[in-house]
């Protein structure tokens, strides 16, 4: 069983990093997805017999790494789904885009549309996408741009697409960007959410490994 890395746990919820290339949940590849690692270390960890309960309140896509928590119980399930579709949750990114952007710091606004291709773009027809960027390092060498970005909506593919359509493709990218094999540079870093039984507010950060395109900047 592959190694996770956890954040922080207790018996209502669980906090870990989720790999790059690992799917959150199982789907029909039956590839190795997070969901189900959590489950054997909750079942080896605490000798529990039967089924483990694990609730998915969010997902990253498979290429994207960082952290992300599953809730232990259905009560805490329900309030933290609850919390991300209030957008009271917070949820900060990194991200390596090419080219640089003209405003140091800024708001994009779009509409989303998913696409039965498994594809999105920017839509009339599309759902409200919003976030908020801020540019951390640019690399004149390179060409690239590492940002902080926060997201307000949470649409399929939003962060890769929003810049994407404006000219600033993620380095890695192979959907939205130039196919060059290389790992997407996105990762959620920041997590931050009140505790859904003791109303806590939990913050949770994690940087990237310092590998690929991500050597290129200060992290």
């Amino acid at each position: 069983m592959k190694e996770i890395k956890v954040l922080y746990e207790d018996n209502h919820i669980i906090v870990v990093e989720k790999p790059c290339n690992m799917l959150s949940q199982a789907d029909n590849t039956q590839d190795e997805d997070l969901g189900s690692l959590v489950k054997k270390y909750i079942k080896e960890k605490y000798h529990k017999p039967g089924n483990v309960y694990l609730g998915l309140v969010h997902r990253l896509d498979r290429p994207v790494g960082g952290i992300m928590v599953f809730a232990r119980t259905s009560k805490a399930a329900k309030r933290l789904s609850e919390a991300f579709n209030k957008h009271t949750v917070v949820k900060k990114y990194l991200a390596i885009c090419h080219g640089r952007l003209e405003e140091n710091e800024g708001r994009f606004v779009d509409k989303i549309e998913r696409l039965d291709d498994g594809k999105s773009i920017v839509s009339k027809q599309g759902k409200e996408a919003v976030l908020d960027y801020k540019v951390l390092e640019y690399n004149v060498k390179e060409d690239c741009s590492l940002v902080e970005v926060s997201l307000k909506t949470g649409r399929h593919h939003q962060i890769r697409v929003q810049f994407a359509s404006r000219g600033y493709a993620l380095c890695g990218d192979q959907r939205y960007g130039q196919q060059d094999k290389k790992p997407i540079c996105l990762y959620a870093y920041k997590l931050e959410f009140r505790h859904p039984v003791t109303q806590e507010e939990l913050s949770f950060c994690l940087k990237p490994e310092k590998k690929d395109d991500w050597t290129k900047f200060t992290l």
